[in-house]
């Protein structure tokens, strides 16, 4: 939980998408389960690139000025989901690729991409419309509503770059397992994947429907590994956003990098020339934690043992030695005995850039709950942690600084996490399927 170390964005994308629906369902859709060739979701994106509903009639010259401003480009130099202003929602899901059949896995994410770019400009997914002897093309419960500015994101697991669909010589050089970290306790049945799709947006049910979708047209070829929803961000990914509060009543990533700023995302965040693989380049490394509150715990504590846990006020989110939230900590300031101001074991001095030779990461966080816990009749909630960054390595040297000394882990614990490439942006002529097989 690094709510302390990052601080900036180019915008999501520059190219905007043209994709409508207007697309055969049993020509496209359909043809999944019988090994879709790459040649035909080719051909469902041609389809896709006229400005067309999901009846294939023309639509109106000029959308709903009101919906309009809720749609995000889903192509661009980066994946949109990254560096967009965070949404107030999450659904978030990793998947397992059940089939063997290489062309089975690239159609999917073929006709998933043409899916997906609908979805974000608040379509429903291309297919036929009314016929009754084959299922619906679109799950319906996001029909009427906006777009919410939906961004869907995907990224691939290490296991995916595996023997069976010849991608081993593909693999980004830093994707692999992280390695064992202080004081985690991860489910591996709710812990990484082959394949992870990050659907954020302001409306639950856009982004769940999104999520829905994708599954329901992976049937065949990949199988639902876990699922996290979020109910309320945790960061801000643009100093034009409040900086929300997390479950425990503080305001979290107050130091988030400012995702406007494309120099510092560079250097941060975007993986660069230092990689090899050429295919990866403009996209970044996700790793993903799923954090549970102590919530009981942590409500029975005073509150002065409260800020000095984090190292801020609560009321006003401000560090211990200063009196607005955005001045910078003084991390030397001592009291009238001679002890620092700010605790050394606090969450704001551990994860800050300063006391890290200036390691940064972007965080885009969502609060998630689980009900009650059975057995004790504990709320059960806390951190589903999003972090976005060039190397992995920028968790791993955080989380072994935070496992070991922060008097944060007195009330949280670490139950899941995941690592992930997540790819650049699409151009025009690009879907998810032949940009990872090459």
């Amino acid at each position: 939980m690094t709510s302390e170390s990052s601080e900036s964005s180019e915008s999501p994308g520059s190219s905007p998408s043209s994709t409508g629906g207007g697309l055969n369902r049993r020509r496209v859709l359909g043809g999944i389960g019988v090994g879709l060739g790459v040649g035909a979701a080719a051909a469902a994106g041609s389809l896709l690139t006229h400005d067309s509903d999901s009846s294939g009639h023309a639509a109106p010259a000029a959308a709903d000025a009101a919906e309009a401003s809720q749609i995000v480009d889903f192509r661009g130099t980066h994946q949109a989901g990254i560096a967009t202003p965070a949404q107030d929602r999450l659904c978030f899901a990793a998947f397992d690729v059940t089939t063997t059949d290489r062309t089975q896995l690239e159609a999917m994410l073929g006709t998933w991409t043409f899916a997906a770019e609908a979805m974000t400009k608040g379509r429903t997914v291309p297919g036929d419309a009314g016929d009754l002897e084959s299922p619906p093309n679109d799950t319906g419960e996001a029909e009427g509503l906006k777009p919410g500015n939906l961004t869907i994101t995907i990224g691939y697991g290490a296991s995916l770059f595996d023997s069976r669909f010849g991608l081993a010589a593909r693999r980004p050089t830093l994707l692999k397992p992280l390695p064992q970290l202080p004081k985690e306790d991860l489910d591996p049945g709710s812990s990484d994947g082959d394949i992870c799709v990050q659907a954020c947006a302001d409306d639950p049910q856009v982004a769940f429907h999104a999520i829905r979708n994708l599954r329901r047209l992976g049937t065949g070829v990949v199988t639902p590994r876990w699922m996290e929803l979020g109910f309320g961000r945790t960061a801000s990914t643009s100093p034009a956003q409040a900086t929300p509060r997390n479950l425990m009543g503080f305001k979290d990533g107050t130091r988030n990098i400012d995702a406007r700023d494309a120099a510092v995302m560079g250097q941060h965040v975007w993986i660069g020339t230092e990689e090899p693989q050429h295919w990866v380049r403009g996209g970044s490394y996700l790793v993903s934690r799923k954090i549970r509150m102590l919530l009981e715990q942590w409500d029975r504590d005073n509150l002065n043992d409260q800020q000095n846990v984090f190292g801020r006020t609560k009321a006003t989110g401000a560090p211990l030695t200063g009196t607005k939230e955005f001045d910078t900590p003084n991390f030397s300031a001592k009291d009238a005995s001679g002890e620092t101001v700010i605790p050394m074991d606090s969450h704001v001095r551990l994860a800050a850039p300063e006391n890290n030779q200036g390691l940064r990461i972007l965080r885009r966080g969502y609060s998630y709950t689980d009900g009650i816990d059975p057995v004790t009749a504990q709320l059960v909630g806390g951190l589903f942690f999003l972090a976005y960054m060039k190397s992995p390595d920028q968790f791993v040297t955080l989380q072994r600084i935070l496992g070991r000394h922060d008097a944060l882990n007195e009330y949280i614990k670490h139950v899941s996490g995941g690592l992930f490439v997540t790819p650049p942006g699409l151009p025009a002529d690009k879907d998810w399927g032949s940009q990872l097989f090459g």
